[in-house]
């Protein structure tokens, strides 16, 4: 109970048991709405392909209850119909024992219109009894009729499930060409229509064999004492043992009903009013008549028990396939460590003839003899070094070549051999009038110190060709005009000629539009 079936039907609780499968009250979350679903219960070649075929019927009539979806969840299929509370034929003999004739022809009326859309298909039902006739629960108001369970029908033509020795249907309501082995037809149902006629009259169910003999032996039999005539003339010529000398249609059955009925003598006053209560009873705890009033499981299958690990506050493997993270620790606790090989980048080689650079922040450089202490933190303000003395132990980096604080995008390794950009310093003017592609600025809220060139190797002898990497002489190239403060992405304008010739050919353009909008005109 609670079981939701393909994502779509929830099963509440059985109501009946077939041949093939049991027969489940579902609310179907689509549609909003009850139903009776057939559950295949029997998982072989042969209840299966008889359950496909029940379940492509699809035919539109009052008086039939046909499927009218269907749907597979893992190794189970069901199909479902519309739900019918009032019970069958049998809850009502049940209740009430023999009918009275005028309301047994309306049951009749509507079971042969009913069996009438289901021939027009070209369906033979093969198992038309008391208990496969439903009824909706209309009270003491005029009955309805469903003809259902199409478990065993057949469409003439179609192959045939059983061998030629073998009868489909239930025992008492078979006709005497089904005993033969003869092919299934039409007749054969309205045979079975005669025989629920006499258990609704009779209260009992009749003796199916008994009745063939008596009519081959003597005939048409005189009525039976709880039949009237008219009804008797339409009954016994349902069950003529000859498929020749019955009905050949249902249609026609309804029509000599019809006739039957204006014979009948008027019903009694006194007779007691026939009601047709609900047979399905009340519905479970948890739901109501407009739906379920909790939530259903996502699955038919029942959820995995709880182990000890979600007592415990570990992370549980979600039933999709995913992890569930686990919470944040407090900010007290530290965090765990990295793996191996994540986490702080390494540390870059360090040039030839530079010191080590720490991957930490730079040291506070002592302080020299005869300066006063600073503040804690605060680093020491040192004279400025003389020309050609050597460099700092630790300076900042230049822009481009390591990584904002708070960012962690690792540092960029140092070629070895000389600086081609001075000593981490401004990269020299090219050769060529383009000028210098600017690194990318640093965080607004970083401050990056730009350090003074100082060089590393000494002059060039004279008469020797220079070093084109070195930073001693710079490139005799006029320096780029000054890139204005805050911007981003500034490049030189066209020269002075060509603004010019632009201006002149689109006053020229301007011009020639006027004139020709002024003579069009």
């Amino acid at each position: 109970m609670g079981e939701v079936f393909a994502g779509r039907y929830e099963l509440v609780d059985p109501i009946g048991r077939g041949g093939v499968g049991a027969v489940w009250r579902a609310w179907d979350q689509r549609r909003r709405r009850y139903v009776a679903a057939k559950v295949l219960q029997q998982r072989d070649a042969h209840t299966l392909l008889r359950f496909v075929r029940e379940q492509a019927l699809r035919i539109d009539h009052p008086h039939v209850l046909a499927p009218a979806s269907w749907a597979a969840d893992d190794d189970k299929v069901l199909f479902t119909m519309d739900l019918v509370g009032g019970g069958s034929f049998a809850h009502l003999t049940g209740d009430y024992g023999p009918l009275p004739p005028r309301y047994v022809c309306v049951l009749l009326d509507q079971l042969l219109a009913g069996l009438a859309a289901v021939h027009a298909e070209g369906v033979v039902h093969r198992d038309i009894k008391p208990a496969n006739i439903l009824l909706e629960a209309t009270g003491t108001g005029r009955p309805h009729v469903r003809l259902s369970d199409f478990g065993i029908a057949l469409t003439k033509g179609e192959p045939r499930l059983t061998e030629a020795d073998f009868v489909m249907g239930t025992p008492g309501y078979f006709a005497p060409e089904q005993m033969r082995g003869a092919d299934p037809d039409f007749p054969a149902d309205l045979f079975a229509v005669g025989l629920v006629a006499l258990y609704l009259v009779s209260g009992h169910k009749p003796d199916a064999e008994a009745l063939v003999r008596m009519f081959e032996e003597q005939g048409v039999p005189p009525a039976p004492a709880d039949v009237p005539e008219p009804l008797w003339q339409v009954v016994a010529t349902l069950l003529q043992p000859d498929p020749e000398d019955r009905f050949r249609t249902a249609t026609g059955a309804r029509k000599a009903l019809t006739g039957a009925v204006e014979l009948l003598p008027e019903p009694d006053l006194d007779d007691e009013a026939i009601e047709i209560f609900d047979q399905l009873g009340p519905l479970p705890e948890g739901y109501g008549p407009d739906g379920p009033q909790r939530k259903a499981r996502r699955s038919h299958r029942k959820p995995p028990a709880a182990d000890a690990s979600e007592a415990s506050g570990a992370p549980a493997m979600s039933d999709t396939g995913s992890f569930q993270l686990p919470p944040p620790l407090p900010p007290s606790e530290p965090a765990p460590a990295p793996p191996a090989g994540y986490g702080t980048p390494p540390t870059p080689p360090t040039p030839p003839g530079l010191p080590p650079a720490s991957s930490a922040t730079p040291p506070t450089p002592p302080v020299p003899s005869g300066l006063p202490p600073t503040p804690s933190g605060t680093p020491p303000v040192l004279p400025p070094a003389p020309a050609g003395s050597a460099r700092p132990a630790a300076e900042p980096r230049a822009p481009g070549f390591g990584a904002a604080e708070g960012y962690g995008a690792p540092a960029r390794p140092l070629a070895h051999g000389p600086d081609p950009r001075g000593v981490l310093g401004t990269a020299p003017t090219p050769p060529y009038h383009q000028p210098p592609a600017h690194p990318p600025a640093p965080p607004h809220h970083i401050a990056t110190p730009t350090p003074t060139p100082t060089p590393l190797w000494p002059p060039t002898p004279s008469g020797a060709r220079p070093d084109p990497r070195s930073p001693a002489e710079p490139s005799p190239s006029p320096e780029p005009p000054e890139q204005p403060s805050g911007a981003t992405g500034w490049r030189r304008g066209p020269s002075t000629r060509t603004a010019v010739v632009i201006l002149v050919a689109a006053a020229l353009c301007y011009a020639v539009g006027a004139w020709a909008l002024f003579t069009g005109g």
